[in-house]
């Protein structure tokens, strides 16, 4: 099945060069940011100081991807109920 426009003009190298730089982007910008931020609401308040470290540095590191999803997250804690 041919591709259509023009990615039937590119070579079989430059369409998988594409696919990977979309896969790790992919994997930058949303997977690992993700998990990330599941990681740490279900684990923030039981983390010792080497995973706190570890995760800040992971942080550090993803901190594009993160900001892209920082107004959609609450990580406020639930509280003790209605008073």
């Amino acid at each position: 099945m041919p591709l259509p426009g023009f990615l039937s003009s590119l070579s079989g190298e430059t369409l998988l060069v594409i696919g990977a730089y979309l896969a790790l982007g992919g994997a930058y910008l949303v997977a690992v940011p993700l998990a990330l931020m599941a990681w740490m609401a279900k684990r923030w308040t039981v983390m010792g100081k080497l995973e706190r470290t570890a995760i800040y540095g992971l942080v550090f590191l993803f901190f594009p991807g993160l900001i892209v999803f920082a107004p959609f997250v609450n990580l406020r804690l639930h509280g003790q109920g209605q008073v």
